[in-house]
């Protein structure tokens, strides 16, 4: 009889597996593709990166001082709410820096849009970045990217201008900047502006925009007069020649490219940087899922069989063809969803967009569902080692995070899995983790408890989990 009595096995505290490794067939093959070679020309990493310290020198000195200077416990650095600086912050960093204020608030800015600086709320902290500044060179390389990404921000718009066309020109200029890589040397900005004016044609006619032209089709529009040039040039033409000034000014105060005698060149570090982004492009457009045609759902369960490191590289592809605020939405909305493989890997997505995603992601923190990957996510960002993120949940929220895990294995994974699922949970025996798991009121307990009973090897164990699947259906 004894025999029969469930063992009080004791369970070892592992960190529990990536869930993006989880569901992974044990015969799935999948061809490597050959890492790609950057164009003939391109200089080495370690010089590219030596190129962005020295372009954000002031970006980086200025983080420093404020990460010594305003550290916690000191002095507050913002009083705004918006993480920028105040003013006597600004004139007390110009002192000790030798500079002027105009030129802190600058440099301040660009740290923040590379990531050296981090805005939490109301405040702004030193980044991971800044950290590994002086021995990372994947880490400059990241943070000059950032700048670049940013590009529209580091410069002022021009004045008198729509939102609507500045926004146009913003889309189009990936198309204005593959032109350029491509071209590999200087191009006139006339022609840089043709090609402007077809991208944003393009987008409105996308739109279904129907273009001011008016003609016989407009007997109501006045016609233009002969004596007035202005109103005889293309509507295009008169609006977007400054704006493409000044989005050639912006790239090229971030150091993308160079500007002169009517030419522009993209820089070492800008064709590097566009190269990338296409290379992104073409990794996910190669996919066997074609992920970055497809929205969040499906390109998560396109990404499900890959390794963590093929996952990353389809998620930096897939949110380098959108943009950061509906890449997110539909990142976070994909994770409300029923299925528990897609919910941890929306959120391994949302690590790779990063600083970007955490206003969304401090948003979910009231949905039971989602809150224990928000915590966890929240905690790595804010620097935690992801081997201890888990301390920051309750034993309730990693009892749960636990039960969904295991829905995610069952429903895609392998029934070792399952049993090895069992090495991760926080209770230290089997009748506790039982208890604790019938308490924690997951939708999708009997479902795994179940799948847990069948896959165990141990008749007893597995006797103990179908008792308590019983249990829990019956409300006992």
């Amino acid at each position: 009889m004894t025999s029969r009595i469930p063992r009080d096995s004791r369970l070892r505290l592992v960190r529990p597996r990536p869930l993006a490794a989880a569901p992974r067939a044990m015969n799935q093959r999948r061809s490597r593709r050959p890492a790609p070679r950057p164009p003939e020309g391109t200089p080495a990493p370690a010089e590219l990166a030596r190129m962005a310290r020295s372009g954000l020198a002031g970006a980086a000195r200025v983080a420093h001082w404020a990460d010594a200077a305003l550290g916690p416990g000191r002095d507050a650095a913002t009083d705004d709410g918006k993480a920028t600086l105040s003013d006597a912050t600004a004139v007390r960093a110009a002192a000790d820096l030798g500079l002027t204020v105009a030129q802190v608030r600058a440099d301040w800015d660009t740290a923040r849009l590379a990531g050296l600086v981090e805005v939490h709320g109301d405040s702004a902290r030193p980044g991971w970045r800044l950290r590994a500044w002086d021995r990372d060179d994947s880490a400059v390389l990241r943070g000059w990217v950032a700048l670049f990404d940013a590009w529209s921000l580091a410069y002022p718009e021009p004045p008198d201008h729509e939102p609507a066309a500045v926004a146009e020109v913003v889309s189009a200029m990936p198309q204005v900047l593959s032109f350029l890589q491509l071209s590999a040397g200087p191009v006139p900005v006339e022609q840089l502006l043709d090609l402007l004016q077809q991208r944003v044609t393009e987008l409105r006619t996308q739109r279904c925009e129907v273009p001011y032209e008016p003609g016989p089709a407009s007997p109501t529009a006045a016609a233009p007069s002969a004596a007035d040039p202005a109103a005889s040039a293309p509507a295009e033409e008169t609006s977007l020649a400054p704006l493409l000034d000044w989005s050639l000014h912006a790239l090229a105060s971030v150091g993308a490219l160079t500007c002169g005698d009517g030419q522009a060149t993209l820089t070492p570090l800008g064709s590097w940087a566009v190269w990338v982004k296409l290379e992104q492009i073409c990794v996910a457009a190669q996919s066997p899922a074609g992920n970055i045609e497809q929205g969040a759902e499906d390109m998560l369960r396109g990404c499900a069989q890959l390794r963590p490191n093929a996952a990353r590289a389809e998620y930096r592809a897939w949110l380098a063809a959108r943009t950061v605020g509906s890449a997110v939405t539909e990142l976070v909305e994909a994770a409300r969803g029923e299925d528990a493989l897609l919910r941890g890997l929306a959120f391994e997505a949302l690590r790779v967009v990063g600083a970007p995603a955490e206003p969304d992601v401090h948003a979910v923190l009231d949905d039971p569902t989602l809150r224990p990957y928000a915590l966890l996510w929240l905690a790595e960002h804010d620097g935690a080692d992801p081997e201890d993120a888990h301390e920051v949940l309750t034993r309730e929220e990693a009892t749960w995070l636990w039960v969904d895990t295991a829905a995610a294995v069952a429903d895609h994974g392998e029934a070792p899995l399952l049993v090895q699922h069992l090495e991760s949970a926080v209770q230290p025996t089997v009748p506790q983790l039982l208890d604790e798991v019938r308490a924690v009121g997951h939708p999708r307990t009997v479902q795994v408890l179940v799948a847990l009973a069948a896959a165990h090897p141990d008749p007893a164990l597995a006797k103990a989990v179908r008792r308590a699947a019983f249990q829990v259906h019956t409300g006992g």
